[in-house]
């Protein structure tokens, strides 16, 4: 099998940074896996769908999502070459998920079963180093987030997220207003007031 040109080689490179992956770990990601493409505003995942699947986005821009009544409350952004998916408990059955996933750009993502991954787990060891690893980078997005989200001053969170080193500048303004709790009329101050003082700076 030709790794080099497979659809996976994104993800291979992705986890090699990890650990390496034998010939046959590689195979069972070839007879499992797949890839899609997402239109721009689309739904990769949405509560009509049973959350089956870990993605990997090989390019792209993904927000995840609530709804809480009409309004929609953005969780987080992906702007690619990471592993992605909606909140699942991992003791549970496969569920309809809660969370939304949307394309904010065209995306392309490899879809990994989480059937598969129970099947990596038994069968080959190199997973659970992988995940581990994989598991300590979530941990510390989702503790940022969380500090993100307690800081009580709009202009505290959002220099926040600039030190972030998130690109902002891909993310429509109301989706980041909806991340950053406040509303898009404060975000569009805010914004205008840093800019106005990095240009005296810079100047």
């Amino acid at each position: 099998m030709h790794y080099k040109t497979s659809f996976l080689r994104p993800l291979f490179d992705y986890l090699e940074q990890f650990y390496p992956l034998s010939a046959a770990f590689k195979v069972e990601l070839e007879k499992s896996c797949k890839l899609i493409h997402i239109k721009k505003s689309k739904y990769i995942l949405s509560p009509i769908d049973t959350n089956v699947y870990l993605y990997f986005l090989v390019s792209g821009l993904v927000r995840g999502f609530i709804r809480d009544g009409k309004n929609d409350i953005s969780t987080w952004f992906s702007t690619g070459k990471e592993i992605i998916g909606a909140i699942r408990h991992p003791h549970q059955q496969p569920s309809h998920s809660f969370e939304y996933l949307q394309a904010l750009e065209e995306c392309q993502l490899i879809c990994i079963p989480y059937t598969l991954i129970d099947l990596l787990y038994t069968n080959y060891p190199e997973s659970n180093l992988i995940v581990r690893k994989l598991l300590a980078l979530q941990h510390y997005a989702a503790s940022e987030r969380a500090i993100l989200a307690r800081i009580p001053k709009a202009m505290g969170r959002y220099r926040k997220l600039l030190e972030s080193g998130l690109d902002i500048s891909r993310i429509p303004l109301r989706y980041l207003a909806s991340y950053l709790g406040m509303r898009l009329e404060t975000l569009s101050r805010i914004r205008n007031k840093v800019l106005t003082h990095d240009y005296r700076l810079c100047c």
